[in-house]
């Protein structure tokens, strides 16, 4: 199989989600009759772009096509891209047309040591985090907040997974949990962007494909984020619902870990809520 493939079918199923969301209306077109397509056809985005629609149609399905960055300028300017969107657009069609594919690393992940001496040092929730959004090292506090990781089965310790999950995202009508999804799938988005066929990505995304409507539909949404930081709201049955920030930070390699840091505003209550629900866990911790 050409090696360039996985990047062109991903840049397809990107432009068909990012043409979807347009309305004629929205690009100065009549919309005309009854329509079958909800966005615009792919003739119309073709017109728009300056394009024949059996090329346009071509780069939708991901055929071998390596598409200049003109044509790519046409079609961004067509579907009325954001700067985020743009970037992704052209990485993904770069990556395509290449002769051979870039090399990305597929080694074992791993925490140094001096990292782990500072989330251990650390007074607020903090875990560091692989390129997929396993968790591969975690402090006390973060222990407090999402509970044991010893206790989670192989493969299931990722941010991603436990979004979806019962025991963490409680109350899925609350008004910032699709938000709070979405920018984990943002960061999720940008790792199989460099690297479509990731053993990996392919797991995570599988899985809760198979498990979550909810996660199947955030996901064909093909958002664009570059996620560094936002809100989180979590549940405790002991404490009540704790409002943290949160904010990534690189750890050396490329693409490397991050440390995902939760704070809560001083002196407020949620801050007091976490507090609390960490000297709760402490205690425990004491007593076993």
């Amino acid at each position: 199989m050409n090696e360039a493939r996985p990047y062109a079918r991903e840049l397809g199923e990107f432009l068909r989600a990012r043409r979807g969301r347009l309305r004629p209306q929205d690009v100065g077109l009549e919309p005309g009759g009854r329509r079958r397509v909800t966005g615009l056809r792919r003739e119309e985005l073709a017109l728009l772009a300056g394009l024949s629609t059996d090329y346009y149609q071509r780069m939708e399905q991901g055929r071998d096509l390596r598409p200049s960055d003109d044509v790519l300028d046409a079609v961004a300017g067509a579907l009325d891209l954001d700067e985020k969107e743009r970037r992704h657009m052209f990485a993904l069609a770069r990556a395509a047309r290449r002769p051979e594919p870039q090399r990305v690393s597929r080694e074992p992940e791993r925490v140094p040591e001096s990292t782990r001496r500072l989330l251990a040092v650390m007074a607020t929730p903090a875990v560091v985090l692989g390129r997929h959004l396993d968790v591969l090292a975690w402090n006390p506090m973060a222990e407090a907040l999402l509970g044991d990781p010893a206790g989670y089965p192989p493969g299931q310790l990722n941010m991603l997974m436990l979004m979806f999950s019962d025991e963490l995202t409680g109350d899925r009508t609350c008004e910032n949990w699709e938000r709070q999804a979405l920018e984990y799938i943002g960061m999720m988005r940008a790792a199989v962007a460099t690297d479509p066929t990731h053993p990996r990505a392919t797991e995570v995304v599988g899985e809760l494909s198979i498990r979550s409507a909810e996660f199947r539909r955030l996901w064909a949404r093909h958002d664009v984020r570059e996620s560094v930081s936002g809100l989180k709201t979590f549940h405790s049955p002991e404490v009540g619902d704790i409002d943290l920030t949160w904010d990534t930070y690189p750890l050396p390699g490329n693409p490397g870990p991050v440390m995902l840091v939760f704070t809560a505003e001083p002196g407020s209550p949620d801050a007091d809520r976490l507090q609390l629900l960490a000297s709760l866990h402490a205690t425990r911790v004491r007593r076993a």
